[in-house]
């Protein structure tokens, strides 16, 4: 399978399957806020999925695929730290404010560094209707969280939430190069996914252990639930985009993948109770467009 996915990386053929499954990913990358965020403490969510992918990966990274090389093993502890400080970041936004406020500037700035990223790190270059494309996506992400602050009566108590979005933003980005780049070192890209997850399933179990304590047995079953499926999710998700990043730009997938605020959108309204309304659906359209435009740039 490693060498199909090579293979296939900088052809035509690989280009489309590159799009597909960044899109995908943002059906999956959406759906997988939603259960961190829920109706459940976000910290304990996050800690059933870590705990779980690690556990599934673990027979696969051992087993199933080629070990990383002793020079490839930093690359993973970079990876441990970036995602930690990620995950430390999405927690406390996710803690301070509503899922359709933050999630959209979480992954409206995610993009536009991913490129600035992109272009240092493997001297991709967007033309210039690609960024007319990237804009028009970002504006309706922005337009999305605005739509959804106007609506609340005291906006400004979000400040410092609205910061920490912004600033988990910038750690997609940092994670989306980053990750992109870890996986063109090892020669199976399936190595690197498989040791990424159990490396990455480590942190958020460890530091939230003690608000375990006096959880209910009721609720432990349902935070178990949500960490199996959540964790099916995430290899999904994850998968998806960095294989996307192997057979094409990695500029392109990230921002493709961010159209999983369309797909936020309406989970939560048909999850989490929240409406969507003639302007969100306005702005969805402009995300979807694009999208569009940033492809046909290409």
């Amino acid at each position: 399978m490693g060498a199909l996915v090579t293979g296939l990386a900088g052809t035509p053929e690989g280009h489309r399957l590159a799009i597909a499954l960044a899109i995908a990913a943002a059906f999956l990358h959406a759906l997988f806020g939603a259960l961190q965020k829920g109706r459940d403490d976000p910290w304990l969510a996050r800690a059933a999925i870590d705990a779980c992918y690690g556990l599934i990966a673990l027979p696969f990274a051992l087993f199933a695929v080629p070990w990383p090389t002793l020079a490839q093993v930093p690359i993973f502890v970079g990876a441990f730290f970036i995602h930690a400080g990620y995950k430390i970041a999405q927690a406390m936004t996710y803690d301070r404010a509503p899922y359709t406020v933050v999630y959209p500037i979480v992954r409206g700035t995610g993009p536009v560094f991913t490129v600035i990223f992109a272009g240092m790190v493997f001297g991709e270059a967007f033309r210039p209707l690609q960024w007319l494309g990237l804009g028009l996506l970002v504006a309706g992400i922005f337009g999305l969280s605005v739509a959804a602050l106007a609506r609340m009566e005291r906006p400004m108590v979000l400040a410092p939430a609205l910061g920490l979005a912004l600033v988990t933003g910038g750690f997609v980005a940092a994670y989306t190069t980053y990750d992109a780049w870890g996986i063109r070192q090892t020669l199976d890209p399936f190595t690197f996914l498989a040791w990424f997850f159990v490396v990455d399933s480590v942190f958020i179990p460890a530091i939230t252990w003690r608000r375990w304590r006096g959880v209910e047995a009721a609720r432990l079953k349902g935070l178990a639930a949500r960490g199996v499926f959540g964790a099916l999710v995430a290899f999904a998700s994850f998968g998806s985009v960095m294989i996307a990043t192997r057979l094409d730009h990695v500029s392109l997938a990230a921002a493709l993948r961010e159209t999983s605020t369309v797909f936020a959108a309406l989970i939560g309204w048909a999850v989490l109770g929240e409406k969507v309304g003639s302007l969100r659906a306005a702005l969805m359209g402009l995300i979807a467009a694009g999208a569009v435009v940033m492809e046909l740039g290409g």
